[in-house]
């Protein structure tokens, strides 16, 4: 049945960016950092609040500055300035871009170098998982210019961000929860002969209809008795008796993802199918109670590895066993052995076994929890342990 879910408040209190404020400076200060220099979409949305469709032209640098003391600055495009001005910022310095010859850079510079220096360096998006948002020749001068040294800030942004507030977790559940009762509607609203194109058009817009804001990311792939790859498609190819039908989805409100998967019988599938399902099914409850404070992404691993290996597991091309997850589809930390992250409360986790138990024949399940004092709590609804039929 449908879930009767409180819609969160859209956006946050100036409350609740202080108190991210006030601890990533905690976490710079602690790594030598007097200043965190932002450019990505979510990293600048997450300590201002700032949203717009124009993230889609790269044409201008937008950057935030966030000093080891004080509020955060907003550098940015003058057309951006009316809708910065309705967030916390209150710090905004514009310039009339785009300008090539100087987008910003050197009111960047003078930003910057205006803030108190402790440590000498600053922190920006250079490492893990991370990706500057301005051309490389202009970070290159703007480093070579600055009386700072400018390094990796990518392991203080995500010690960070890995750690949800209760408003993001709340989102984050919201935004699943629509998703999770997409997927249970979904074997009334297809039937077999349909597209995975059609397939996914139908949920993509049964998940508009409840709530959500986008759909960035539905991969979907359907296969006899398994799928070969879950990160690609839909294809125009029909759905047909015996087929496993695999989709994800990446959907959104209010900038916070969910990211989870259900597979689909199509018709009668195989026993082995059945059998890697309930396999599956088995390995996702053992990732979910070894999801507990104190543990390692490595234990979430082996919790589920075992399980999958026992049931005859020949491969699993996705490399990990799930991930992180909030603002971004896909955030560290990863359940993989040598991740080595130390699980905490309030982090927002996937957990995500897989298995090819023949050649070109693999199924996986995911989950979305977020980790409290006493273990995981799911933010989905949890998959049937008997495949949908889809008929």
């Amino acid at each position: 049945m449908p879930t009767e879910l409180k819609i969160p408040k859209r956006g946050f209190t100036p409350a609740e960016f202080e108190r991210r404020t006030q601890r990533a400076q905690a976490i710079m200060d602690a790594r030598g950092f007097d200043a965190l220099l932002l450019t990505a979409p979510p990293n600048v949305r997450y300590f201002s609040g700032f949203d717009s469709q124009f993230w889609e032209s790269p044409t201008r640098p937008w950057f935030i500055v966030v000093p080891r003391e004080g509020a955060p600055i907003a550098v940015i495009p003058e057309i951006g300035a009316p809708e910065m001005a309705l967030t916390w910022i209150k710090d905004i310095r514009t310039w009339p871009a785009p300008r090539p010859e100087d987008d910003g850079l050197s009111l960047l510079a003078s930003t910057i170098g205006g803030l108190k220096r402790k440590h000498g360096r600053i922190g920006a998006e250079l490492g893990r998982e991370m990706a500057l948002r301005m051309p490389v020749v202009d970070f290159l001068k703007l480093r070579d210019g600055l009386g700072s040294t400018i390094e990796d800030g990518s392991p203080a942004i995500w010690e960070i961000r890995m750690v949800k507030t209760l408003a993001e977790i709340d989102h984050i559940h919201y935004i699943c929860q629509l998703a999770s009762d997409a997927y249970e509607a979904l074997p009334s609203q297809i039937a077999i002969g349909e597209s995975e194109r059609e397939v996914v058009r139908k949920l993509r817009i049964d998940i508009a209809r409840r709530g959500a804001d986008a759909t960035p990311f539905m991969p979907a792939i359907a296969g006899p008795g398994g799928v070969a790859q879950i990160v690609c498609g839909p294809h125009d190819r029909k759905i047909a008796e015996g087929d496993i039908l695999f989709i994800d989805t990446g959907s959104t409100f209010d900038g916070y993802f969910c990211d989870f998967d259900r597979n689909y019988a199509v018709g009668k599938v195989s026993d082995d199918a059945h059998r890697v399902h309930e396999a599956l099914w088995q390995a996702t409850e053992a990732g979910i109670a070894a999801a507990v404070p104190g543990a390692k992404t490595d234990d979430v691993w082996r919790a589920m590895a075992k399980i999958i290996e026992e049931a005859g597991a020949i491969g699993n091309n996705v490399g990990r066993l799930g991930h992180g997850l909030g603002m971004q589809l896909t955030e560290p930390p990863s359940h993989r052995l040598g991740d080595g992250t130390v699980i905490v409360e309030n982090m927002v986790l996937t957990i995500e076994p897989g298995m090819e138990y023949a050649p070109g024949k693999m199924i996986v399940h995911e989950e979305n929890i977020a980790v409290t004092k006493d273990g995981a709590r799911l933010l989905t609804k949890r998959a049937p342990r008997q495949l949908p039929v889809i008929r």
